[in-house]
């Protein structure tokens, strides 16, 4: 029987032809996380088998709260699944361990088809089901009520699992037998053995007797040249048996829609409850793992080879004297991160929101989604302060006390229950004005507490407020590629100025594709409004293409050789001059559809999707101070002077203030925030005829001072 995504991508390649337009959503082919951070290891996460093995000992838990991208190798033996706060539709807390179709090193699956195929796996160590030594050393066995439990998730806000698409547990149990399990080595010395055997080189074919520590019956069998200069080498010295275990299949569901899981669940997550109950589990090597098996769509639309069926794991707990009834836990939570505190945008300038501050730029109050997951009410605390990064403005809000009753009764807490709108929903305090500076950031932090016991219950979560030089409805991270498929189709997406200001250009994120799929060339546009849609172009960058900086999920910024100004509403977006997906970064935790606008036929629709582009006009004062997207406030232009300014090849640097000018630091940077020219000393002239006109800054680092200035090449 062929599967639903062979199926309907081959509808859809078939009707390509006569359809004129149309919205595509695609899951990512690759996870820029995950290949990024198996990029940076230095050493392999999975275990080794010449490693000493390690146990872990009752109770065993991880709720994914301390672990980032990778499992916790305390606990878990590889690298499958991806641990993140993206993924997941208000969890049990925030973080979760994801299962999709994309491996430990960030990619779609070598074996991946459309047939169900075998795909993350997440292994628990090795933990000591035999003996537990807490408060007392004491022999385990199935009287004792060990029981497994975790929540799970269909979907969550990535994409459903079909119902062939299904998660399993299993647990390890040992079938009596023993097999091999690896070759023991040593690391032997390559000169002693040259010296004995009074020889240059070893070659391939000559015999070494087993050295010291090795089962002396043994000899082993050189099968490479080695001479003196290789050092140290590993050689075999006997075979290492083991008892064999299998894996039991103990529990297993099927993929679902969320929606449909939460209809007939009423939850957003269900836990489940395993007993352990057969004494062949018993034992010092116990493990369990968890599994998926996936199916992508055939390769007819490359761009629809993509990451697909989302599962999410969390809280999971292995005990024992537990009941089927043990479902709770001593725990005040978050669920969901914290929110921006702006209305329209997760990020916006901030010349343009103190023009229009407070009443048209933060949101009255926001949304904070508290759990209380023990089986009793607490009296809890909540508040939440933020402080200005590099400035003295900060608040502190007090939500006051409110009794949290237990989730699994009453849900999270809610804006209309009693005193939990202090909580739950907590007004929005303004940001301060400060007309010296053009950009500001701050870092807001929310907790919640019960204070009233011995041992307090107390979380936390963190959100950081920026005020840049570009608006952004995305938070950074795509969940889905957008793009619209044929040959001269057009998007925009909608923005809206509190005072005229200058757009110098466009940041874009564009996901990487199986073999490049989404190269294809396109006109960066800006729009004038038109009655609440695009109207005329006022801005055409021509014949791009899909670009990348270095990095983690880098926005590449396309700048405009005249930069345009513009004032009330304006859109951003392309018009594409082939068949196929661009394939822009789509993030779907905040909505911004209403501001999505594609064509068909010319004419302009509204988007259906719910998310946000990862696409970021960059919005600027030509007079004014930058530093786009980082923290550190520019000093102002009277710490160095600089001449001449503007300039065309070359500038100099007054240095009467600068202590030692022939090892200061000197760097300049774009009006994006790279870095586009480095040097020590500043004496003489600094040649910059290679660098194309526009805005920079300029920072000159001398014994813990740091000095700047505006420069304009023309």
């Amino acid at each position: 029987m062929m599967n639903i995504k062979s199926l309907l991508s081959i509808i859809f390649s078939l009707c390509f032809t006569f359809i004129s337009a149309q919205e595509v959503i695609t899951g990512l082919q690759f996870n820029e996380i995950v290949k990024h951070e198996h990029s940076a290891l230095s050493t392999d996460k999975h275990l080794n088998n010449d490693q000493e093995k390690t146990y872990l000992h009752l109770p065993f838990f991880d709720d994914f709260a301390t672990s980032n991208i990778y499992p916790d190798k305390n606990l878990w033996l590889d690298n499958y699944v991806f641990i993140n706060s993206d993924f997941a539709f208000r969890p049990t807390n925030i973080g979760v361990a994801t299962f999709d179709a994309v491996d430990d090193k960030g990619a779609i699956y070598p074996h991946a088809d459309w047939v169900p195929f075998q795909a993350d796996y997440l292994t628990s160590g090795y933990i000591r089901l035999d003996t537990v030594f807490d408060p007392v050393e004491k022999a385990l066995n199935p009287s004792d009520s060990v029981y497994l439990s975790f929540f799970y998730q269909p979907q969550g806000i990535g994409e459903k699992p079909e119902s062939w698409d299904t998660l399993v547990l299993e647990l390890s149990r040992p079938t009596g037998d023993t097999i091999f399990a690896y070759y023991d080595s040593i690391s032997v010395n390559i000169e002693y053995y040259l010296n004995y055997y009074e020889k240059d080189t070893l070659f391939s074919g000559d015999t070494l007797w087993s050295p010291p520590g090795c089962n002396p019956d043994l000899y082993v069998i050189n099968y490479s040249t080695l001479t003196a200069n290789d050092g140290f080498v590993s050689v075999i010295c006997d075979s290492v048996m083991e008892a064999e275990y299998v894996w039991e299949k103990v529990w297993s569901t099927e993929g679902m829609s969320l929606q449909d899981f939460q209809n007939s669940t009423g939850k957003d997550f269900v836990q489940v409850m395993i007993p352990v109950k057969d004494s062949a589990f018993f034992t010092k090597n116990f493990q369990f793992r968890f599994k998926n098996y996936a199916s992508i769509a055939n390769d007819v639309l490359p761009t629809w080879r993509s990451n697909v069926d989302h599962w999410n794991i969390d809280y999971v707990y292995l005990n024992y004297e537990r009941r089927n009834s043990d479902t709770t836990y001593r725990k005040l939570v978050f669920s969901e991160r914290a929110p921006s505190f702006l209305k329209n945008y997760e990020v916006m300038p901030y010349r343009q929101y103190k023009a229009d501050a407070p009443v048209n730029t933060l949101r009255p109050d926001i949304e904070m989604f508290i759990s209380n997951l023990d089986d009793i009410g607490h009296n809890t605390k909540y508040s939440y302060s933020f402080q200005q990064l590099n400035g003295s403005y900060s608040i502190r809000y007090d939500g006051g006390s409110c009794n949290l009753p237990p989730f699994y009764s009453f849900g999270f807490q809610n804006c209309e229950t009693g005193c939990g709108a202090a909580h739950a929903c907590p007004p929005v305090y303004p940001f301060n004005l400060d007309f010296d500076i053009d950009t500001a950031s701050y870092i807001i932090k929310h907790y919640i507490s019960d204070s009233s016991e011995t041992n307090i219950l107390v979380d936390s979560t963190i959100y950081k407020q920026g005020f840049y030089n570009y608006y952004a409805y995305d938070d950074g991270t795509p969940e889905f590629g957008y793009g619209n498929d044929y040959s001269g189709a057009k998007v925009a997406y909608r923005f809206n100025l509190s005072v005229a200001d200058t757009i110098f250009g466009v940041q874009m994120y564009f996901n990487k594709t199986l073999n490049n799929s989404n190269d294809i060339s396109f006109d960066l546009l800006v729009f004038q409004d038109n009655n609440g849609k695009p109207g005329e172009i006022v801005v055409r960058k021509e014949n791009l293409e899909p670009e990348w900086n270095n990095g983690l999920y880098e926005f590449y910024t396309y700048l405009f050789d005249d930069p345009k100004i513009l004032s009330g509403t304006f859109y951003v977006g392309w018009e594409q001059f082939q068949a196929g997906s661009l394939n822009a970064g789509f993030d779907t935790h905040r909505n911004s559809s209403n501001n999505i606008f594609y064509t068909v036929d010319d004419n302009w629709y509204q988007s259906s999707t719910e998310g946000s582009l990862m696409i970021r006009p960059i919005i600027g004062s030509i007079g004014g101070e930058y530093v786009f997207g980082t923290d550190e406030i520019i000093s102002s232009v009277s710490d160095i002077k600089i001449f001449p300014n503007p300039a065309h090849k070359s500038f100099k640097v007054d240095i009467n203030n600068i202590s030692q000018p022939e090892s200061a630091i000197l760097n300049i940077y774009n009006i994006y925030g790279s870095r586009v020219l480095s040097q020590i000393g500043v004496e003489g002239n600094i040649a910059i005829s290679n660098l194309p006109k526009g805005i920079y800054i300029v920072k000159i680092s001398d014994l813990g001072k740091i000095f700047s200035s505006k420069l304009i090449i023309n």
